[in-house]
């Protein structure tokens, strides 16, 4: 059986309070789960069903987070990319994290297995 996970990236030089990166966790593992499942009903349910592994890393800067998510893209793994309203502590229109599946692990660590845990 394929493992299923869900990978979390969040930019670490915002330097965000933990209240905020939580809340910016939260919006991509949602945000990337709706994307799976449009994508593929049956690997959603399985994440969903078999405890919703997850993986939190870190990038320096928006621009590998963009890089991320187009090489993501490109690869047609479904994935989704925050953008913060700007209410609270970082300018509007800020990229903040990167909801990556949740889809099977070997073609999520493709592009992550080089970052650093959260």
């Amino acid at each position: 059986m394929t493992e299923i996970k869900q990978a979390i990236i969040i930019r670490s030089d915002l330097e965000m309070s933990k209240g905020k990166t939580a809340a910016q966790a939260a919006h991509a593992s949602l945000m990337g789960y709706f994307e799976a499942e449009k994508q593929d009903k049956q690997i959603a349910r399985e994440w969903l069903d078999t405890g919703e592994k997850k993986i939190v890393l870190k990038v320096s800067d928006e621009e590998s987070l963009v890089k991320l998510y187009n090489a993501f893209k490109f690869k047609k793994v479904p994935c989704a990319l925050v953008t913060d309203a700007g209410l609270t502590e970082i300018p509007p229109g800020s990229k903040t994290a990167l909801g990556i599946g949740p889809w099977r692990s070997e073609e999520i660590d493709l592009f992550t297995r080089q970052l650093k845990l959260l």
